[in-house]
C-alpha cells in the first residue's frame, strides 16, 4: 500500500522560467537540505522541514547555468557549471560567485554526479568521465570522445556497488538507444544496445533505474504510455564488445499515449514507482504511485496547474514543479504484499512508522577517489573502441610549422585543410596551440596579423578568453571591431575591463571606418527609419500612462521638457548611431558582467561617449515601447532588462559628469520624466487598491443578501 500526503510549496518565487527550465534538485550534505538549480542564473539552498531558503547564489548577467549544482560530500562545498565549460566551487560562507574558485575546462560538461563515498564525477557531452580532483589539477587536459558522431546523451545516473561508483548514461542516435556502464574499480566501459522489441516506433520519454549486486534495472516510459524494464548486467562477460539487451513490458498504459510532454517516472523502491503524466488523453496531469510487483495503481493525485515533466525524490519526499512553483509531496510505501496492493491490508502497527527500502544508494563507503582515472590503461581501453584512425596530429604539426615561417595566405590554406579533417578528442588543445603560435609570431612581427585565420579559429566554438587572452588584446590594438564583436558573442568569460575597452573603441571609431568593416547585423533591425509623428504622439501617451501632464503632481518635469518640443522630437525620432555601430553596441549589451567590477571601468569612458551611448539606449527603450510585448525586432536584439540595466550602470558611474554637459540635459530630463510618470501611476494604483479592498469586503457579505438585489456602489 502507498499513499501521497498533503504537499506544500517550497519556493515562494516562480522557478523554471529560464531557457532550460528547472535544471535539478540535489541532496546537500545535510539530510534535510537540498540544492535547487534554476535554468537561468540562480542556485538556492532550501531546508525542507522549515520550508525556507537558507542561501541563494547567482552567476553574473549574461552567463547561464547549464547543469544542476551538486554538493561535494567530501568537502561540504557546492559545485555548479555555467556556459557548459566553466566550473564554480563555493561554500555557504561565500556570497558572490564571481569571487569564488573558477576553472575553465576544455570540453562541454553534461552533468556532475556526487554521491556519498566518492569524489564528484564529471560526465562530458562526448561521453568521457573524470574525477573532480583530476580535472582541477589540469583543467585543460585532453578529453577523449567516447560516443559516436550524432550520438546524444539523454539521461544519466550514478550508484554505489561494492563500495565503488558505477555510472550509467543513455544515448540516442537516429531513434536507436544505447546504454553505457562505466565501472571505476576496474576502469572499464561497457556498451549495450537497447532492443525495443515489438514497439520499435515508440520514443522513450523518461528514464529511471535501480541497482542490485548484479544488475541495473533500467525502466523506460515510452510514447505509447507503457513502462518497460531492461536488465543490464553490471559485470559483462566481454566488456569490450558491444552487446544487446531486450526490454520487457512492465506496466501497460500508465499515462496517455498522446502525451508528448509533462511525463516522467522515478523508482521509489524495489516494488514501487512514481509516474507523472495524464492518465487519459483529455485529463489533467496526475502524480501516481504504482506497484510493479502486482501491477496495481496504489494512489493518484491530480495536478491542475500542470507540471514541467520533471520529478525528483529523496528520502520520502517527491519534488516537482506544480505550475511555476517547486512543490514537495511526502509519500509512504509499505512493504509490498498482495493484500496491500489490493488495499485490504490491516494496519497492526503505527501508520506513521514505515520502512522503505531504497536501492539507489544501498551501499556506500568513504575514502575512495579516482586519481588514476586519467591513467594510460584507461586511455588504451577507450582507444580500442575507436574504429577510425585520425590523421589530425600530422596535419596540426604541418600547420604549426607553417605558422612559424610562411605567409598569411599560405597559413590560411593549411588551416582550411586542418579544419576539414574530422575532429579528435584533443581538437580544442590543438586549436589553442595554433592561436598561441599565431599570436606569438604577431608579437614578434607586428606587421604579421593573420586576421582571417584568427576569425576562422574563433568560429570553431572551442576557444575562451582565459585560453587565449592575447587574442582580444591584439584585436584591441588593431581596433578590429569585427573580431571584437565575434569574441564578445563567443567567449563566456571576458573580464569587465576588456568589455569596457571594447565599448570605448565601438564608441570612438569613426563612421567611415565602420562603413568599411564587415559587421554582423543580426541584432539590428531597420533603425534608420524615422518614426512617424502619429507614432510619436502615441508614444508620449504611453510614457504618460494616461495621466494629464498638467496635473500638479506630474507636470513640473513635463513643462520643463516641453519648452522645446521640436528639439526633443528630433532626438527621439531617429537612431543616434549608424546601424553598424548599433550592432557593436548590442554586442556589449549581451555581454556578461558583474556590476561591482564593471562600474570602475565605466568611469574612464569620455563624457561625450557616455552621452552618445545613453542616447542610443534611450532610443532603444522608445522602440521597445512601440509594441505591447516591449521587445525589439531582429534575430538577437537586446532585451528591455538589458537596456534598463545599462542605463542605470552608466548613470551610476558618470552622473556627476554627464549632468554638467549641456547636450545631455534634455536626455536626462526625458529619463527623469519617464521615472516620474511611473511613480505617478504606482501612486494612483495604490489609491485604486483601497477601493478594490472595500469591494472585496462587500463581496464577502453576499451570503447575507437575498437571492436577487440591485446595489449602487459609489467610488470617491
Amino acid at each position: 500500500m502507498a499513499a501521497l500526503e498533503e504537499g506544500f510549496t517550497l519556493s515562494a518565487v516562480p522557478l523554471g522560467a529560464g531557457p532550460h527550465g528547472l535544471l535539478g534538485v540535489e541532496q546537500s550534505d545535510k539530510t534535510d537540505q537540498f540544492l535547487v538549480t534554476d535554468g537561468g542564473r540562480t542556485v538556492i539552498l532550501y531546508k525542507v522541514s522549515d520550508q525556507k531558503p537558507l542561501g541563494s547564489w547567482s552567476v553574473k548577467q549574461g552567463q547561464v547555468i547549464t547543469c544542476p549544482a551538486v554538493c561535494n560530500f567530501q568537502t561540504g562545498e557546492y559545485i555548479v557549471v555555467h556556459d557548459n565549460k566553466v566550473l564554480r566551487i563555493w561554500s555557504n560562507e561565500d556570497v558572490n560567485l564571481d569571487k569564488v574558485f573558477k576553472a575553465t575546462l576544455s570540453a562541454e560538461i553534461y552533468r556532475i554526479h556526487s554521491i556519498q563515498g566518492t569524489e564528484p564525477l564529471v560526465l562530458f557531452k562526448e561521453g568521457a568521465v573524470r574525477g573532480l580532483e583530476a580535472l582541477l589539477a589540469e583543467p585543460q587536459q585532453k578529453i577523449e570522445t567516447v560516443i559516436s558522431d550524432e550520438e546524444v546523451i539523454k539521461w544519466t545516473k550514478i550508484f554505489m556497488v561494492y563500495k565503488h561508483p558505477v555510472l550509467i548514461f543513455i544515448t540516442e542516435k537516429h531513434g536507436d538507444y544505447f546504454a553505457y556502464i562505466q565501472m571505476f574499480n576496474s576502469r572499464t566501459l561497457s556498451k549495450y544496445t537497447l532492443v525495443l522489441g515489438q514497439e520499435e516506433k515508440s520514443v522513450i520519454q523518461g528514464f529511471s533505474a535501480s541497482v542490485d549486486r548484479k544488475f541495473i534495472s533500467l525502466m523506460t516510459l515510452s510514447s505509447d504510455g507503457c513502462i518497460y524494464e531492461t536488465l543490464i548486467p553490471i559485470h559483462p562477460r566481454e566488456p569490450e564488445k558491444s552487446q544487446r539487451v531486450v526490454r520487457s513490458l512492465l506496466l501497460k498504459t500508465v499515462v496517455s499515449g498522446n502525451a508528448r510532454s509533462g511525463v516522467a517516472l522515478t523508482v521509489l523502491d524495489h516494488d514501487h514507482i512514481a509516474v507523472l503524466g495524464p492518465p487519459l488523453p483529455a485529463s489533467k496531469e496526475c502524480l501516481s504511485i504504482w506497484n510493479t510487483k502486482f501491477q496495481t495503481l496504489q494512489t493518484s493525485r491530480e495536478l491542475p496547474q500542470g507540471t514541467s515533466g520533471q520529478l525528483w525524490y529523496y528520502g520520502e519526499n517527491l519534488f516537482m514543479l506544480h505550475g511555476k512553483f517547486l512543490t514537495v509531496i511526502p509519500y509512504k510505501c509499505e512493504v509490498s504484499s498482495l493484500a496491500g496492493a489490493l488495499g485490504k491490508l490491516k494496519h497492526s502497527q503505527d501508520p506513521g512508522i514505515q520502512t522503505v527500502p531504497h536501492f539507489v544508494n544501498w551501499e556506500t563507503s568513504r575514502g575512495y577517489g579516482l586519481g588514476s582515472q586519467n591513467s594510460e590503461q584507461s586511455k588504451r581501453i577507450l582507444r580500442r573502441r575507436k574504429i577510425e584512425v585520425s590523421v589530425q596530429p600530422s596535419a596540426s604539426k604541418q600547420l604549426l610549422s607553417a605558422i612559424k615561417k610562411d605567409s598569411e595566405k599560405h597559413i590560411e590554406v593549411e588551416l582550411c585543410k586542418f579544419l576539414a579533417i574530422k575532429r579528435t578528442p584533443d581538437f580544442h588543445t590543438i586549436i589553442g596551440d595554433i592561436v598561441l603560435e599565431l599570436l606569438g609570431r604577431h608579437k614578434a612581427e607586428p606587421s604579421f596579423y593573420p586576421r582571417n585565420s584568427l576569425m576562422q579559429l574563433i568560429q570553431t566554438h572551442v576557444l575562451s578568453y582565459s585560453l587565449c587572452p592575447g587574442l582580444m588584446e591584439a584585436a584591441l590594438e588593431k581596433a578590429d571591431v569585427q573580431m571584437l564583436q565575434l569574441c564578445l558573442r563567443q567567449f563566456p568569460d571576458i573580464p569587465e575591463s576588456v568589455t569596457c575597452a571594447c565599448l570605448k573603441i565601438f564608441l570612438s571609431i569613426s563612421d567611415d571606418s565602420l562603413q568599411e568593416a564587415e559587421i554582423n547585423m543580426e541584432s539590428v533591425s531597420d533603425y534608420s527609419d524615422s518614426v512617424q509623428e502619429e507614432k510619436m504622439e502615441e508614444q508620449t501617451e504611453i510614457l504618460h500612462n494616461g495621466f494629464n501632464p498638467e496635473e500638479e503632481n506630474c507636470g513640473n518635469c513635463d513643462r520643463e521638457l516641453n519648452e522645446k518640443p521640436q528639439d526633443t522630437a528630433e532626438e527621439t525620432t531617429s537612431c543616434p548611431v549608424i546601424p553598424k555601430r548599433a550592432a557593436l553596441l548590442n554586442a556589449i549589451l549581451h555581454s556578461a558582467y558583474s556590476e561591482m567590477f564593471l562600474l570602475p571601468h565605466l568611469k574612464d569612458i569620455p563624457a561625450q561617449h557616455v552621452t552618445l551611448f545613453l542616447q542610443y539606449l534611450y532610443f532603444l527603450y522608445l522602440k521597445c515601447s512601440e509594441n505591447a510585448t516591449m521587445t525589439l525586432p531582429g534575430l538577437h536584439p537586446p532585451t528591455l532588462n538589458q537596456i534598463m540595466d545599462w542605463i542605470c550602470l552608466l548613470l551610476d558611474a558618470n552622473f556627476t559628469v554627464v549632468v554638467m554637459i549641456p547636450e545631455a540635459k534634455r536626455l536626462l530630463l526625458s529619463l527623469y520624466k519617464f521615472v516620474k510618470s511611473q511613480i505617478c501611476i504606482c501612486s494612483e494604483l495604490n489609491k485604486i487598491e483601497v477601493s478594490f479592498r472595500e469591494l472585496q469586503k462587500l463581496n464577502q457579505e453576499k451570503n447575507n443578501r437575498e437571492l436577487y438585489s440591485i446595489e449602487v456602489l459609489e467610488l470617491f
